[in-house]
């Protein structure tokens, strides 16, 4: 159940999304910054409806939250929450292709290999990638917290995070892991880059060693529910709701926790999450309404 604050939450989820888009699009829309010497129409045009085919922006919303609990500064955690999205913007692109799990819509339009052709789709992904790592080196922070921000950003979304993760997923078709494989595969895989965005907020922040942890903590519980969701609503979503096609893991053969261990073990195990969550955020008080407002979201999503 969500908590009686849904509305303000979702006013700001709304609101955190419509900045992160006006920051993505003015990345995209820049001319060519010094050191680059041009940038391709086609490509420059792929990276527009990879970046900006709307979503809730989580990850984002949950850096710049992060950050003004810990009392960190707006603008700097706003460039964090951007270059945060670009990597996860990347990650979908390339999630999309034909080599990965071949899908034909993202949030009910055409994926971008669709929309262009499977090459630019590559190169779309990369350039969001690298762009991600441009906009952190620029933030408007001391080279300490840049630099963590950086190597953050970089172990979250690499071989030891989400591209590992995907790496153990493409496995996984093949030779089902145990539960224990699985829970690493979706830790790394889906949890990373969301542990990595509630910690990149108290980087922003300058928070104590313990803040820091509390809110690494929190990242990593609703990572767990968000994919936990994530694979309820591809058993018993419609594509329509979702917007992407679904039953694809089950036809797949894909492990998942939900395969494992069945729907009604899905929905105890989220909402011991949501707890778990809920008193990782209890230092803060009145103040973390908003995160665990978030923590309810992503156990009862329905797209």
């Amino acid at each position: 159940m969500f908590g009686a604050d849904q509305e303000g939450f979702e006013a700001a989820l709304a609101a955190r999304a419509q900045q992160v888009e006006r920051r993505l699009a003015a990345l995209l829309d820049a001319r060519p910054l010094a050191g680059e010497i041009a940038r391709p129409a086609r490509l420059a045009a792929a990276l527009r409806p990879g970046a900006l085919n709307g979503g809730k922006r989580l990850r984002p919303f949950l850096v710049m939250e992060s950050a003004a609990l810990a009392g960190g500064d707006a603008a700097a955690a706003l460039d964090a929450a951007a270059a945060l999205e670009c990597v996860h913007c990347y990650s979908l692109i390339h999630d999309d292709l034909p080599a990965m799990d071949d899908d034909d819509l993202r949030r009910g339009q055409p994926t971008v290999h669709r929309a262009f052709d499977e090459a630019t789709a590559i190169l779309a992904g990369d350039s969001l990638l690298t762009m991600a790592f441009d906009v952190l080196a620029g933030c408007e922070l001391d080279a300490n917290r840049r630099i963590e921000l950086v190597a953050g950003l970089a172990r979250a979304a690499g071989v030891g995070g989400m591209a590992g993760g995907q790496a153990l997923d493409l496995e996984a078709e093949r030779a089902r892991p145990d539960e224990a494989g699985i829970i690493a595969l979706q830790a790394m895989k889906t949890g990373a880059l969301i542990r990595h965005a509630c910690e990149a907020g108290a980087i922003v922040a300058g928070a104590p060693a313990d803040e820091r942890a509390r809110l690494a903590e929190f990242g990593s519980a609703i990572g767990l529910a968000f994919q936990l969701a994530d694979d309820l609503l591809d058993l018993t979503g419609s594509a329509e709701a979702v917007g992407k096609a679904t039953g694809k893991d089950a036809a797949a053969g894909k492990a998942t926790l939900v395969a494992l261990n069945g729907i009604d073990w899905t929905r105890r195990q989220l909402a011991g999450l949501v707890a778990q969550a809920e008193e990782l955020l209890e230092p803060w008080g009145e103040r973390a309404a908003l995160l665990r407002e978030a923590a309810r979201f992503v156990a009862n999503r329905r797209s």
